[in-house]
């Protein structure tokens, strides 16, 4: 259901309080309590006990049931009782159902068959609910307190999500003492029905809401949280703590809320892909809580200390390398000025030691040149009570100063209750304060990496200079009569077979079976060769010599191939042995590699790349990606780990055509990508030399699927299904296809032909320049939330974009809104029809049901081409622009094929 309803669960004009005690303290009286203390004016209905034991709040006199149209619905009884209530719930078109009451799936079976019981009730209708098992929820702009919390924070514009209600009491107080605003606190709970990625994709249109801090023990709905993330951690932060990182912690979280979690590397993986900033504490948590709620992003990550006192400065540098960042290189230009200021001892470096005898006025002067050098991004402002009796007197100045700043300010003023006056007058002032240096300088890095992490998703990647072809068909076969023998682990050969359909360059390989079959074998490959035993039942063989290297002649042939035999018969009597496998020597300096996949059973396929060979386990150098992966996220993958450095070149071992690495990355992604049934595969290793590589070591598993290709995956993949060829007249054979991130130097270059008629028809404002965010935003679309279609024409292996269609689904998703862009040379030759038509037919396809857009009143080609294609044209109220709207129930195909003019 997306977050339909959850605006009038969020916002609502009216409340039921349902179920529950009218005593003292219990669930129902403190419900009732929080709204009308809360200050909320919206109509507020106590239901009588006709199925539950209470209700009411002194003033107010219970009804017998729930009147129709209510928005929202508390429900604070006992949970047995829940099945038949949402019933009623549901009946009387409520939108929204909070079910604070305790007792579901963390109970165990029972509690498992309630929570079916209670869904089963819910379906069909529109309710959407959160809990069971959760504190409720806050929007403070709303001055609404639907929670079982007396504590209203102060507004601001942090939103905090939690599956524990525990933790948002304890975030609630924090923030309270701390000065911390937050728009909307929310306790999901055991989320039987709204989810993590449901709150975010509300809170990502919410434009009251400048970002998300989340408390995390499981996610639900893995695909729809990863798209919403995606989408809005690129315009507003997103910052988590995934709890159960430990297996202790996993069993505990389980305990807790029914959570199941995974392996935690697949979640870090994850999050920095949907632009998340991870934190480890919840320390963390809360110091980046307040920093997102008081202070702007940091542009990057020139920060300037500035102390009274050098060792907490030292301390502040040391946490910055901890984040392999260096203080900010302070210019001549602010050199000079801080010298015309500060005494003629001071450090002349950053950190800016301003001397123990500093005072208000020093520390303000000071403080003003480092937040105009261009070259500083933050400030860190450090006290010790070196002199005790100007702790507040500083404060008080800064805070003065610092009202209209445009950069982040972080302050840490070491001590104890000598210095809590100054802490309190910075929180008062919306100034982050911080106990240690260490503190302050995390805090402003996990924003500094959230920034850092969005500029690096955002990079457009290059294109290969050739296009990356597949042999899809062949290789499904081959799985599907793997399957079909029930055959679900691959013989090296036949695993290298799949990667060769993929174009990944493996060394190949012959089977032999005796030792004569053997050395006629090996006459055919040449020498050397290596001689590896052939069973699917051994992974590690040499662990048991089941490699021998370098083999030179026929007489190593046999002898070798005896001795294979006879000991692995030895050492695993219980092994099926096919015999052995020959395959070339590769002799050249070569760096070893691992490339594999394994599927999540939450993530679904997950890539890995690092340090191979035999000691791959003992190095542990790896990293994680999720596919679908371009060149940039390729390359991104490689980066992360230790072995990249070394492949740039080390003592006898070459550089590598680093090209070619994030090539075969992006064939191993696109064969998990396409095939669902690899359950992992393992090349190990790969051997890289400068410009060439080989597979020498391939194992394939298998396993059925129960969700089909592309639906396997969290990320939406490049839909190719829909790329077709159509003819235009004056253009030619054109490709149309699904835009990609690659595109974006085709997009610019279609943007700057455009008149400025052209663009501002489009745009709605006459745009001088095609800035590289509306690119990116462009082109790198999320496939399950936008449909975008170019045509192309090409000529000599150059590419030219002709135009841009594309449908983007409304919050509601069975709406969207559509636009459409053609090069000028090219407009009036059906080519807006084309991609338009075949937009609204994929629209169709996915459930959508209605289209619109709007039309200046002097786009007469638009308006046009609207009423070819069968959109109603309406004037929009108080304006000269149109609404257009089509109905995607009445639209056949038919329709699009005339509108076109093909036959």
């Amino acid at each position: 259901m997306g977050i339909k309803n959850l605006h009038r669960l969020f916002r609502p004009k009216s409340v039921a309080v349902i179920g529950g005690s009218q005593k003292p303290g219990s669930f129902g009286a403190v419900v009732m309590r929080n709204l009308i203390d809360g200050g909320f004016n919206g109509d507020i209905y106590p239901i009588n006990p006709r199925h539950s034991d209470i209700m009411g709040y002194k003033s107010f006199s219970g009804v017998d049931k729930i009147p129709p149209g209510v928005d929202l619905g508390i429900a604070v009884t006992q949970i047995a009782k829940l099945p038949r209530i949402v019933e009623e719930c549901a009946a009387s078109g409520m939108a929204g159902l909070i079910i604070i009451s305790a007792g579901g799936k963390e109970t165990g079976v029972k509690g498992r068959d309630i929570e079916a019981a209670i869904q089963k009730a819910a379906a069909g209708s529109e309710l959407r609910i959160i809990g069971p098992n959760c504190m409720g929820l806050i929007n403070t702009r709303s001055l609404l307190n639907a929670s079982v919390s007396q504590q209203m924070p102060i507004a601001g514009k942090t939103a905090f999500i939690s599956q524990s209600g525990a933790i948002c009491a304890s975030i609630l107080d924090l923030s309270i003492a701390g000065r911390i605003g937050f728009s909307h606190v929310v306790s999901l709970g055991s989320m039987l029905d709204v989810n993590f990625g449901d709150i975010i994709d509300y809170l990502g249109s919410d434009p009251y809401v400048s970002s998300i801090v989340m408390y995390i023990e499981c996610l639900t709905h893995f695909r729809s949280f990863m798209s919403a993330a995606r989408a809005v951690s690129r315009v507003k932060p997103i910052v988590a703590l995934k709890a159960g990182r430990t297996q202790a912690g996993a069993v505990a979280a389980a305990s807790h809320t029914g959570a199941v979690t995974g392996v935690d590397v697949i979640y870090d993986a994850a999050f920095k892909r949907a632009g998340i900033v991870r934190v480890r504490t919840f320390e963390e948590l809360f110091d980046c809580s307040g920093l997102l709620a008081k202070q702007p992003q940091p542009a990057g990550s020139g920060l300037a200390i500035i102390t009274n006192a050098g060792g907490p400065g030292v301390m502040a540098v040391d946490m910055l390398q901890d984040y392999g960042q260096q203080p900010a290189v302070l210019s001549q230009e602010t050199l000079q000025q801080l010298d015309e200021i500060l005494p003629p001892f001071w450090s002349r470096s950053n950190p800016v030691d301003i001397l123990g005898d500093a005072t208000p006025e020093r520390y303000v002067k000071a403080v003003d040149i480092c937040m105009n050098a261009a070259e500083v991004s933050g400030v860190l402002i450090l006290f010790s009570p070196l002199n005790i009796d100007a702790a507040t007197s500083i404060a008080e100045a800064l805070c003065s100063r610092l009202r209209e700043k445009q950069k982040s300010v972080v302050t840490s003023w070491a001590g104890g209750d000598s210095v809590d006056a100054a802490r309190r007058i910075f929180n008062h002032a919306g100034i982050p304060t911080f106990d240690t240096p260490e503190r302050a300088v995390r805090a402003f890095m996990n924003l500094y990496r959230y920034a850092r992490n969005i500029e690096l998703l955002q990079e457009i990647p290059p294109k290969f200079h050739r296009r990356l072809d597949f042999n899809r068909e062949n290789a499904r076969k081959q799985v599907q009569s793997q399957i079909q023998a029930q055959q679900y682990t691959l013989s090296e050969i036949t695993s290298k077979a799949l990667l060769a359909d993929y174009g990944i360059p493996v060394n190949p390989t012959v089977l032999a079976i005796s030792a004569d079959d053997a050395v006629i074998k090996a006459e055919e490959i040449g020498y050397p060769l290596v001689m590896k035993i052939a069973s699917n039942d051994i992974s590690h063989k040499s662990d048991i010599s089941g490699v021998h290297l370098n083999i030179r002649n026929a007489s190593e042939i046999r002898q070798h191939f005896q001795d294979m035999i006879t000991n692995i018969a030895s050492l695993r009597p219980n092994a099926r042995i096919s015999g052995v496998t020959l395959q070339p020597m590769l002799t050249q300096p070569h760096h070893e590699l691992l490339i594999g996949a394994h599927t999540d059973p939450d993530f679904g396929p997950v890539l890995v790349f690092g340090a191979g060979g035999v000691l791959t386990e003992a190095l542990q150098d790896h990293a994680f990606a999720l596919p679908p992966i371009n060149r940039h996220l390729a390359r991104i993958c490689i980066y992360e780990t230790r072995i990249s450095k070394v492949l740039q070149g080390f003592r006898n071992l070459p550089a590598v055509s680093l090209e070619l690495l994030e090539e075969i990355l992006m064939r191993v992604s696109q064969l998990v990508v396409d095939i669902e049934h690899i359950e992992s595969l393992d090349i190990n290793p790969l051997l890289m030399g400068d410009t060439w590589a080989s597979a020498v070591d391939a194992r394939i598993l298998l396993k059925i699927s129960p969700a089909p290709s592309p639906l396997h995956l969290v990320i939406s993949p490049y839909p190719n299904q829909l790329e077709n060829m159509v003819q235009r007249e004056g253009c030619g054979e054109l490709l149309i296809r699904p835009i990609r991130p690659e595109d974006a130097p085709l997009l610019q270059a279609l943007y700057e032909a455009l008149s400025p008629r052209s663009v501002y028809m489009r745009f709605f404002t006459p745009m001088r320049s095609f800035q590289h965010n509306m690119l990116v935003r462009f082109t790198q679309i999320d496939y399950d939330r936008e449909i975008a279609l170019v045509a192309i024409q090409e000529s000599e292996g150059h590419e030219t974009m002709l135009g841009v269609s594309r449908i983007i689904m409304d919050v509601t998703p069975d709406q969207g809104e559509f636009a459409v862009l053609v090069s000028d040379a090219c407009q009036g030759k059906g080519i807006g029809a084309e991609l338009l038509g075949q937009c609204l037919m994929i629209a169709k396809e996915r459930g959508i049901q209605t289209v619109m857009g709007i039309v200046l009143s002097e786009n007469t080609q638009m308006l046009a081409l609207g009423k070819k294609l069968g959109f109603k044209i309406a004037t929009m109220p108080g304006s000269s622009e149109y609404e257009l709207t089509i109905n995607l129930k009445d639209l056949r195909s038919s329709d699009i094929v005339k509108a076109c003019g093909r036959k």
